[in-house]
């Protein structure tokens, strides 16, 4: 049998055992004595094919609470972050759009579950974004969440919708059927920095097209946040694709970029007029802002699904 140690050779805990003394305190003045932990802040950042990316530039701006107290760095996208992200969508969307609409709308519930997880986080950032009371910013997130849900049961009913057997006098069958349209770009309300960026941005993926969502420049953070949730849920990489920073920098060359298919000028402002224009010239479809736009409507039918969508008819001969 070993020797017992010696009071001189045992670990302070051990010898404030022995002795009888509280060895609990012994382990609290170690702890205390640790140096302090470093604050771990939040970064937010782009959301480019999946991936969370700092600008191109490098640069970031500050934004503030409607009350002009600060609360996070965002990242300041450029024209080439435009360009990565337009790649990006695009090379997303084969494997979007080719999925089965029941497959689409089962991730999109999953967008729903993932931001009821984060409920807590979205409520704080809605309420210094909108200077709103904390049960109004709640109101607000239950009403995005429960658009994703709407939205999910929106997606294998489209064909029936918005598609027809159509009658024709002679042999044939013929029917038509909507397909996305391909890559569009996404000015979010800058008024409804999260149930208007939801309300505009489901709607566009739920058809099967991608998305390249240029989020309110005063009022970011919940687009950020809605990035983190969409990584964690089942949507692929670049279906969506989030950039933060300055209207007048990024809405001109997404509008103009060839290879968009289609824009929702929602978060427009004054520069609509003028992104009209950069659209037309790739013949883009484009959403104009409404007057009165109602974020909140609890039944917004396909309205905003139809400029997103493509109609095939497909002409078949019958007794040949």
């Amino acid at each position: 049998m070993p020797p017992a140690r010696s009071a001189a050779t045992r670990s302070p805990v051990t010898a404030a055992r022995a002795a009888g003394t509280g060895w609990r305190h012994t382990l609290a003045d170690r702890t205390a004595s640790a140096p302090a932990r470093v604050a771990v802040r939040r970064t937010y950042k782009l959301y480019l094919g999946g991936a969370f990316p700092r600008s191109e530039s490098g640069r970031s701006y500050p934004v503030t609470s409607s009350r002009g107290v600060h609360l996070a760095n965002a990242a300041l996208a450029s024209r080439k972050d435009v360009r990565d992200a337009v790649v990006a969508a695009r090379k997303a969307f084969p494997g979007w759009s080719g999925r089965s609409a029941h497959n689409r709308g089962q991730i999109l519930y999953r967008i729903a579950e993932m931001m009821e997880g984060r409920r807590a986080q979205f409520a704080g950032e809605v309420a210094a974004a909108q200077g709103v009371s904390e049960a109004r910013a709640q109101g607000v997130v239950s009403a995005a969440i429960d658009r994703w849900v709407y939205y999910a049961g929106w997606a294998d009913r489209l064909g029936q919708v918005l598609g027809a057997a159509n009658p024709v006098s002679g042999p044939y069958l013929n029917h038509s059927q909507p397909e996305p349209t391909g890559v569009a770009g996404v000015l979010a309300p800058d008024g409804s920095p999260l149930l208007g960026l939801v309300a505009v941005l489901a709607p566009v993926i739920t058809a099967g097209n991608t998305a390249v969502l240029v989020a309110s420049e005063r009022a970011p953070l919940p687009a950020v946040t809605l990035a983190e949730a969409l990584a964690t849920s089942d949507l692929p990489g670049g279906v969506v694709n989030v950039l933060t920073g300055r209207l007048g920098e990024l809405a001109p060359p997404l509008a103009g970029h060839a290879d968009v298919n289609a824009l929702d000028l929602a978060g427009a402002g004054g520069l609509a007029a003028e992104l009209e224009e950069l659209a037309a010239g790739t013949l883009k479809r484009v959403v104009r802002p409404g007057r009165h736009d109602d974020w909140s409507a609890a039944d917004p039918g396909v309205a905003r699904i139809r400029p997103f969508v493509e109609t095939k008819t497909v002409w078949h001969p019958m007794g040949v």
